[in-house]
């Protein structure tokens, strides 16, 4: 169901630098060429707890083209007394070099700066660093609910409304059940890479990132410079889903750059992104539901648990999932963390509600089966009519439109509801469903429209496209503000020097821009008098949309989605292979249907591999992860991806300005339930615990 629409907002249009990119014009962090560069290669420690007794230097300063080796008794000092993004203090493992503590295996203890990459990377692999070892440890597992804390992370860590126990006692049927979800990692295809240096006082840092106003904020704040002295570009990003922010290599390009004088470029390897780049943690999640009869909820518990550093404390609040989503008289919720030896989780696609959906819509279907309901069914008996624990209005909310569209077009309806009884030759199938959810929020931006002399018009917005077709949106956007063709509207984007704005995060970055961008097109456009003579320098709008935002009525916003799932189970293999999958969301406005489609099914796709593959498993003897490279590290490839449909329905919110919502994360959130639910349909085993491999499925007996 798409909706009709008018102007250039809501049609399908090719990416404006998509020419670019297949040709090789856009250029990524790490292809820019400087003169006289140098390179950076990061050492990391081969110890998960100790500290560094001694570097042998000597001998690699005097290998070929080696120009320094930055370590804790020689490199710049910097300063991590401050707030950062969302208040949050910064990862101590950022802060390079300041002294010889080692937190978890592949901490950086040493930048080798030579001439030319090669040289930097055999210098880097020579350098011996001794080490006073310390015992280290990375056990993580439910069992450590003892030594856990609550933290509130970017919501409250726990939110409790109603009498649990009482709640549960009275209730009908109840659902006790555990689920877990392994550590999960985030490599875009283009590495983290950063080139540094300075120019006429000033600090340029070319980077991919997903924010250039956060970048050049963080590194403001550590080498305790002016803000108006750093700027940081970064106009092509290949992939960030919440790893690209502040990490070690830009850091160490700063400080080479500082003590050499010259640019400096630090690129990670693949296996350095597994221990530098952040990654979702483990969670061990317990999940209890009580319900009358008829399966009205009377209680809802969601309690999680995930890992963090010694060092630093990072929230995967995967117990949040729920509290939007279905009406109970007690609602109790409570996200804790443990610290053990590792590298600090960080935000990937979906953070929280990716596991915490699985557990959640998981638990959903076992409840509908106990209460004899079909699973939608359930669903719509808990629908609240107002936030389940905030007890604010909805801006929109069509949830239950979704899941009446896709059961029409996944044909839902000629469903036998009892597990383990179609097979297609050797092959059980299966069919499952599951909700989707995640917050559609805004934060304040600016903005800046010029109208140029030759009759076009240039937008200018600190924006971050990470690969989701942030750029073409904002033209269309813009367009239809301005009242022009597309053709007539260039974007600028990527630069800290155009001003703050927010972070391509949390699905908010498209409609923060948007309202920006909307506000200065307009004024614009009202100032323009037919046929007026534009100046050489054009005439310029700027907006700031802080206000707005701040007088928005105090709304739950949220995304929505109803996840379909056909799976095929060989019950002597325990080979799982996904058929078809079907997600229809209710997204706000689409702005451009071809890049909207496409996050849409790029989610589902992650939640594929979710169910059936990623799965990062750490070494308890010597504290890193077992093939820490995209070899051992299984994803979804194209052999594992079928017929993948993604759609929508139409999700007016009449208060809301803008009308767009966040799509670059609800794609993930519930597909892993919905395959899981179906693999349960398909054989009648459950399977509570992430990923769903073949071992698992042949286990014998019970749940597994």
């Amino acid at each position: 169901m798409t909706t009709a629409t008018r102007g250039s907002v809501g049609s399908a249009h090719t990416r404006v630098e998509g020419r670019d990119k297949v040709t090789g014009a856009a250029r990524y962090a790490g292809e820019i060429p400087f003169a006289e560069l140098a390179h950076g290669w990061l050492v990391l420690s081969t110890v998960a707890r100790g500290r560094i007794r001694a570097l042998d230097t000597e001998p690699v300063l005097a290998m070929p083209g080696v120009l320094s080796v930055l370590h804790h008794h020689n490199a710049p000092r910097v300063d991590t007394d401050y707030a950062g993004l969302m208040g949050m203090a910064p990862d101590p493992s950022i802060a390079l070099f300041q002294n010889d503590r080692v937190a978890h295996l592949g901490w950086p203890v040493a930048l080798v700066v030579a001439e030319t990459s090669e040289q930097a990377r055999e210098a880097a692999e020579s350098l011996v660093v001794h080490y006073d070892q310390e015992p280290h440890d990375v056990a993580f597992s439910a069992e450590r609910q003892t030594e856990a804390y609550a933290l509130d992370g970017h919501m409250p860590g726990v939110v409790e409304k109603g009498d649990l126990e009482a709640e549960l006692a009275a209730s009908a049927v109840v659902l006790d059940a555990e689920y877990t979800t392994p550590e999960e990692h985030h490599n875009p295809m283009e590495p983290h890479a950063a080139t540094a240096r300075w120019e006429g006082g000033r600090l340029e840092v070319v980077d991919s990132n997903q924010g250039t106003i956060w970048v050049a904020g963080e590194l403001a704040n550590l080498f305790s410079l002016d803000p108006a002295s750093v700027r940081v570009r970064s106009e092509h990003v290949g992939g960030g889903f919440g790893s690209k922010g502040v990490r070690a290599h830009q850091v160490g390009a700063v400080m080479a750059a500082t003590v050499l004088q010259r640019p400096v470029r630090v690129v990670m390897t693949r296996r350095q992104m597994f221990s530098l780049a952040g990654y979702r943690s483990p969670t061990a999640q317990r999940v209890r539901l009580g319900a009358d009869a008829d399966g009205r909820l009377r209680a809802l518990d969601h309690r999680s648990l995930n890992l963090t550093s010694a060092v630093h404390e990072f929230v995967e609040p995967s117990a949040a999932a729920g509290r939007s989503m279905y009406a109970a008289d007690a609602h109790h919720t409570a996200s804790r963390i443990v610290r053990l030896d590792v590298p600090t989780p960080t935000w990937m696609r979906a953070p929280g509600e990716a596991p915490g959906s699985f557990a959640l819509e998981s638990a959903l279907d076992e409840l509908a089966e106990r209460c004899g309901l079909d699973p939608i069914e359930l669903r719509i008996r808990n629908e609240p009519e107002v936030g389940p624990v905030s007890g604010l209005p909805f801006g929109s909310r069509n949830l239950i439109a979704c899941f009446r569209e896709g059961a029409r077009r996944f044909g839902w309806a000629d469903r036998d509801s009892r597990p383990g009884v179609r097979r297609d030759g050797r092959w059980l199938l299966g069919t499952g469903t599951a909700a989707a959810s995640f917050p559609a929020g805004a934060m304040p931006s600016t903005a800046a429209v010029t109208a140029e002399a030759d009759g076009t018009f240039t937008v200018r917005i600190n924006a971050a496209d990470i690969g989701t077709g942030a750029r073409t949106a904002l033209t269309l956007v813009a367009a239809d503000a301005l009242e022009v063709a597309t053709d007539r509207v260039r974007v600028r984007i990527g630069d800290s020097d155009l001003g703050p704005a927010m972070i391509a995060g949390g699905s908010m970055g498209t409609r923060s821009w948007a309202w920006a961008v909307t506000a200065a097109a307009d004024e614009l456009r009202r100032s323009l008098a037919p046929g007026a003579d534009i100046p050489p320098e054009g005439i310029t709008v700027r907006s700031d949309t802080t206000e707005a935002i701040g007088a928005l009525a105090q709304k739950e916003r949220h995304s929505f989605g109803a996840q379909f799932a056909e799976v095929a189970v060989d019950p002597a293999t325990g080979e799982v292979r996904v058929r078809r999958m079907l997600g229809i969301f209710a997204a706000g406005r689409i702005v451009n249907p071809l890049t909207a489609r496409n996050q849409f099914v790029g989610g589902m796709t992650w939640g594929i591999s979710m169910a059936l593959h990623e799965e990062a498993v750490r070494d308890r003897a010597s504290g890193g992860l077992y093939g820490a490279d995209l070899a051992g590290y299984h994803v979804a490839a194209h052999a594992d991806v079928p017929h993948i449909e993604a759609d929508w329905v139409d999700d007016p919110d009449p208060d809301d300005p803008v009308g767009i919502k966040g799509i670059g994360e609800i794609g993930i959130v519930g597909a892993a339930a919905a395959v899981a639910n179906a693999v349960w349909h398909a054989t009648g085993v459950r399977h509570r615990n992430l990923p769903i491999r073949p071992d698992r499925v042949l286990m014998a007996g019970g749940d597994a």
